[in-house]
C-alpha cells in the first residue's frame, strides 16, 4: 500500500512552523479520535496516520530526512520491513496524549487505564557498509546485536511464575497521581507518574529471579534487514520494534540503522550517477579503439571514435544507481583522458617531430570548442 504524504495527511504546507504542525496534528486527532468514533476502523486508522505524520514532522531530524529522500528516508517503503512508525495505540496514547490536555476528560482516551505509563524500550543504533552492487540492487543483511528481550520465564511481566500483584494504594491503579496547588489564580491542577509504583498501577508481590522484576535479559538475535536500492552514506532507516524491548511487557523501541558507503576500487558516485576516468593512448584517441569499462553489474565495451579529445564525457544511460524513491536511474559518466607519454626514445621523438610538420597535427579547434576555451579563460581572468 503506497503511504500518503505527511504534509497532505496534516493538511499543512511543507513550510509550516512547528507550532503549525502540532496545531494541525491536534485538529487530526481529535476529529478520529476512538472516543468520538466508536467501532469506527477507518477513523481509527486516520487516527494512526495522522500520528505517524507527526511523529516525523514534529522531529526537525526526521523531517529533514523525509523532506529529502520521501519515506525511505524514515523507513517507510512498501514490504521492506521498515517503519518510523508502526505505533500500537497505547503507544500513540504514551508519546503525544499531553498534546490534547483535557479535551477528552481531563485524559487522553477518557480511560483510567490509558493514563498508565507505557514503558518503551530504547532504540538500538547499528552501522551497515554497503558496496555499490549493493546500493544498486538493494540487500537483505543479517546482523547479530546484543539486546534486551522479553524475559520467557515470566512473559515479560516481571512476577515469579505468573506471579500476583497488588494495586497501587497510592495511586489506585491510575499510575498517575494527581496535585492540587494554590496560586493567585486559584488552584491549580497537575498530574504526575506515580513515584510508588512507576506509572504500572501495580506492584509486583513477587519478582522473577531471571530477570529481578524488570520482564527483560539481556540476549543475543539475528535480525534481517531488507535494505533498499539507491540509499545513500549516512542516511539512516528505521526498523520498527527491533530495538530493547520495554520493561514489564511495553513495547520495544526501534532498531536505527545507519548507511555506510564502502569505496569503489574505480567508480566515484555522484548522486546517482557514477563517474570512471578513463586514459588512453595519443594513439587510441586519434586512431578510435574499443575498450572495456567497468560498471557495477561488471564490464561493458565502448567505442572510442577516431579523434576523441581529452576530456570529453561519454554517457552509458542507466548504468548509474536507483533513486531510492523509485524516480529512475542515474548514468555512467565516462570522462576521456588522454595521456600523454612523459619519455620518448629518439625514434619515437623523430617520428613525432615528422608528424608535427602535418597540417592534421595542427590545433584546429572548431567554434564550439574555441568559444569554451574564451568563456573558461573569461571565468579565471
Amino acid at each position: 500500500m503506497t503511504k500518503r504524504d505527511y504534509y497532505e495527511i496534516l493538511e499543512i504546507d511543507r513550510n509550516a512552523s512547528e507550532a503549525e504542525i502540532k496545531k494541525a496534528y491536534r485538529k487530526q486527532a481529535i476529529r478520529f479520535h476512538p472516543d468520538k468514533n466508536p467501532h469506527d476502523h477507518t477513523a481509527e486508522d486516520k487516527f494512526k496516520e495522522a500520528a505517524e505524520a507527526y511523529e516525523i514532522l514534529s522531529n526537525p531530524d526526521k523531517r529533514a530526512r523525509y523532506d529529502r529522500y520521501g519515506h525511505q528516508g524514515v523507513g517507510n517503503n512498501s514490504g521492506g520491513g521498515f517503519s518510523s512508525s508502526g505505533m500500537s495505540m497505547d503507544d500513540i496514547f504514551s508519546q503525544f496524549g499531553d498534546i490534547f490536555g483535557g479535551a477528552f476528560g481531563g485524559g487522553f482516551g477518557g480511560q483510567q487505564s490509558r493514563g498508565r505509563r507505557v514503558n518503551k524500550g530504547s532504540n538500538l543504533r547499528v552501522k551497515v557498509k554497503l558496496n555499490l552492487h549493493d546500493i544498486a540492487h538493494g540487500v537483505e543483511k543479517k546482523i547479530k546485536v546484543n539486546k534486551y528481550v522479553s524475559c520467557t520465564y515470566c512473559s515479560g511481566s516481571g512476577a515469579e511464575n505468573g506471579g500476583s500483584y497488588t494495586t497501587c494504594s497510592t495511586c489506585r491503579g491510575s499510575g498517575h497521581v494527581t496535585k492540587l496547588t494554590n496560586t493567585f489564580l486559584g488552584q491549580m491542577q497537575t498530574s504526575s507518574t506515580c513515584p510508588t509504583c512507576g506509572g504500572d498501577g501495580k506492584i509486583i508481590t513477587k519478582k522473577c529471579v531471571h530477570c529481578q522484576g524488570n520482564g527483560v535479559v539481556q540476549e543475543e538475535e539475528i535480525i534481517p534487514l531488507n535494505i533498499p536500492a539507491g540509499v545513500a552514506d549516512g542516511m539512516q532507516l528505521s526498523v520498527s520494534g527491533k530495538g530493547n524491548a520495554g520493561a514489564r511487557g511495553g513495547i520495544a523501541g526501534d532498531m536505527i540503522v545507519l548507511i555506510e558507503e564502502e569505496q569503489h576500487a574505480d567508480l566515484v558516485r555522484d548522486g546517482n550517477n557514477l563517474i570512471y576516468n578513463l586514459f588512453i593512448s595519443f594513439t587510441d584517441a586519434a586512431l578510435g579503439v574499443k575498450l572495456e569499462v567497468p560498471t557495477v553489474d561488471g564490464k561493458v565495451r565502448i567505442t572510442i571514435e577516431p579523434g576523441t579529445q581529452s576530456g570529453k564525457v561519454l554517457r552509458l544511460k542507466g548504468k548509474g544507481l536507483p533513486s531510492v524513491n523509485a524516480y529512475g536511474t542515474g548514468d555512467l559518466l565516462v570522462n576521456i583522458n588522454v595521456w600523454v607519454p612523459k619519455k620518448l626514445s629518439g625514434e619515437e621523438k623523430a617520428i613525432l617531430e615528422k608528424l608535427a610538420s602535418s597540417p592534421n597535427f595542427k590545433p584546429n579547434p572548431t567554434s564550439s570548442e574555441r568559444n569554451f576555451s574564451e568563456r573558461l579563460r573569461d571565468l579565471f581572468n
